[in-house]
């Protein structure tokens, strides 16, 4: 179980086919809400920074980085069903925290569906709002404090 940063048109085409399984197949999110400008591959001017995490080296989850207000901002995080309950999660926060270190970040947050609300608490976030839809789901807003 490994994490790495992307880097080529090819990894995050892979990454955008894992989020369009779990959240528009598997979620009924629309697709059309899922992707956006912050998708753009441009490895000098990237506004967020992309992630793949890997199960016995095939890529199975993933989430991004964007930097909003002075905050990190954890997004679009998500593994295929099968691969889920193997502690890749915790992987891809972990991974996108240590970016925001670089960063020099103090703080991250996040938008969590709220059925994520237990696993984003045991990493060290805090409820930091009421349920409010978003994509036409209950999420809710979570903060952390990097040290």
């Amino acid at each position: 179980m490994e994490s790495k940063r992307i880097t080529t048109e090819n990894d995050l085409k892979i990454a955008f086919q894992i989020r369009k399984e779990v959240f528009v197949e598997e979620q009924g999110f629309q697709l059309e809400t899922e992707f956006d400008e912050f998708d753009e591959f441009d490895a000098l001017h990237a506004s967020s920074e992309h992630i793949l995490v890997y199960y016995n080296e095939k890529p199975v989850g993933t989430g991004r980085l964007r930097v909003v207000d002075g905050l990190g901002k954890l997004e679009r995080i998500c593994i295929l069903e099968p691969y889920r309950k193997f502690g890749l999660g915790k992987i891809i926060i972990k991974t996108l925290e240590e970016i925001a270190k670089e960063k020099e970040l103090s703080k991250v947050k996040l938008h969590g569906q709220t059925q994520a609300e237990g696993f984003y608490k045991k990493l060290g976030y805090q409820t930091s709002s009421d349920v409010f839809m978003e994509d036409g789901g209950p999420h809710l807003l979570m903060i952390k404090e990097l040290i």
